[in-house]
């Protein structure tokens, strides 16, 4: 009989050391994409801390340059500076290194270059 509960024990502990071992793995997993959630965050913060520190520069460079003459610009002028102002923000963006596409906007760039935003400035 004592052989017997030996043998059970060893089962249930068989069972219970795969049970652990599955735990770990999956645990492994979650660690991993937290990890690389935390590298890819780090570096999206570190380029919005780039882009917040140009942009801090060139708006005291403004306050600090002398007063510039108002442009007198007509309408149909007006219109498509607008459009090639959101045309030039959009490619300054992708060009810092963030995804200007439907599919990833906003998101960091980690891989190069992307083919949708790279349509999408064609366009």
């Amino acid at each position: 009989m004592e052989k017997k509960n030996i043998f059970v024990r060893i089962q249930e502990m068989e069972s219970q050391m795969g049970h652990m071992h599955s735990e770990l793995g999956e645990l492994k997993l979650v660690i991993k994409e937290l990890l690389e959630d935390n590298h890819r965050l780090s570096l999206e913060n570190e380029q919005l801390r780039k882009v917040f520190k140009r942009e801090v520069q060139s708006a005291e460079s403004e306050t600090t340059s002398p007063h510039k003459q108002p442009q007198l610009v007509k309408n149909e002028e007006s219109v498509e500076d607008v459009v090639g102002e959101g045309y030039d923000n959009l490619a300054r963006l992708y060009h810092e290194g963030f995804h200007i596409c439907n599919v990833y906007y906003g998101h960091l760039r980690t891989e190069g270059d992307c083919l949708f935003c790279l349509s999408f400035l064609n366009k």
